[in-house]
């Protein structure tokens, strides 16, 4: 197995991996039940899931059930399949024509410009499905039937990586009812020209529309990332670069208000969303009110007002120019709305 087809398979010890092995096994043969060696119950459940984070290409299993004898050193699995055999491999065929399908048009791309189509696929073409069924955790949510939740967007994002080339993991971050969030949340971490990065397809489809694709959590740090995510359960590599962001990439992340001032007076006068993200020291609220009289100000320029959008913990400002006015000037963004996260355990 390579390294990235088998992430989680590295971090157990010998007598976890022959579970592993087992599982990965039996579930791809569709086996109705096999031997794995007999292990406490959350390792066999965190085994399981494991196997699932690496292969995103097994969506058909999401539980199982086992039994085991006193005298043995093992205990029978059995999964529970989502769908009968034949419908399964029916899915499978599918769900490769599928692949094939989407990868084809950029697999001579480099790859950032890999990493830009997926990313963008998941923004324009999955819906976050709010009523949560089964396979909205699986890629056969996103592929099949366009919906998804972040544990089906990451491994959506995993596969069509393994398939253009470029090095894929699958983050976890454990619940936090203390905050508000509910569940396990999923995201991805790639490897990109030798390095790398954090990134969240889910949150920033919660964020795009059909006018403008955010690129808030895109090729993030650690320090970055972990603004407003919890920390991961189980390790990942080192994400130390901040400087290759998506807004700095494209020149849309400032540090001067002059910058801003010439940005949005060249929005105001197209009528355009300005996009950018703020990195002139700690957005404040008081540097907030600076931001907002500077935008204000070019957008009367024009006869228009401002309309700011912000994402707060990422200092990403979204801001429209329009002619009618209204009372609320700012709109804050939660980009995890709708989930507060969602993986199932």
């Amino acid at each position: 197995m390579s390294a990235n087809a088998s992430y989680y398979y590295h971090q157990l010890n010998k007598e976890q991996q022959k579970a592993y092995y087992a599982m990965k096994s039996g579930l791809q043969s569709l086996a109705a039940s096999f031997p794995v060696p007999r292990l406490s119950a959350k390792e066999l459940v965190d085994i399981y899931f494991m196997v699932r984070l690496d292969c995103p290409e097994i969506f058909y299993s999401v539980k199982f059930s086992y039994k085991y004898y006193p005298d043995s050193e093992y205990v029978e699995l059995k999964p529970e399949y989502l769908f009968p055999k034949n419908k399964i491999k029916e899915h499978q065929q599918a769900m490769q024509a599928r692949i094939r399908k989407l990868i084809r048009p950029v697999e001579k791309l480099d790859e950032k410009g890999k990493e830009q189509y997926i990313h963008d696929f998941i923004c324009q073409n999955i819906t976050y499905d709010k009523l949560k069924k089964a396979y909205s955790h699986e890629i056969i949510g996103a592929l099949g039937h366009g919906v998804g939740v972040c544990e089906g967007i990451a491994k959506t994002v995993k596969i069509l990586c393994d398939n253009l080339g470029i090095w894929c993991v699958i983050a976890l971050s454990e619940a936090n009812p203390e905050k508000g969030i509910k569940y396990r949340h999923a995201w991805n971490v790639l490897r990109i020209g030798g390095e790398y990065y954090h990134l969240d397809a889910t949150f920033d489809n919660t964020l795009s529309h059909e006018e403008v694709i955010r690129y808030d959590y895109y090729n993030l740090s650690d320090t970055q990332i972990f603004r407003d995510h919890e920390p991961v359960i189980w390790k990942m590599p080192v994400c130390k670069d901040g400087n290759h962001t998506y807004y700095r990439e494209k020149k849309l992340s400032f540090t001067k208000q002059e910058d801003v001032r010439k940005r949005a007076a060249q929005a105001a006068k197209k009528g355009k969303i300005l996009l950018f993200h703020w990195r002139g020291g700690y957005l404040t609220r008081e540097v907030l009110g600076e931001l907002l009289q500077i935008l204000e100000e070019e957008a009367a320029k024009k006869q228009k007002h401002a309309y700011l959008s912000l994402n707060w913990p990422q200092a990403v400002l979204q801001v429209a120019f329009k002619e009618e006015a209204s009372s609320q000037q700012i709109v804050m963004e939660e980009a995890n709305e709708g989930e507060k996260y969602d993986v199932k355990e």
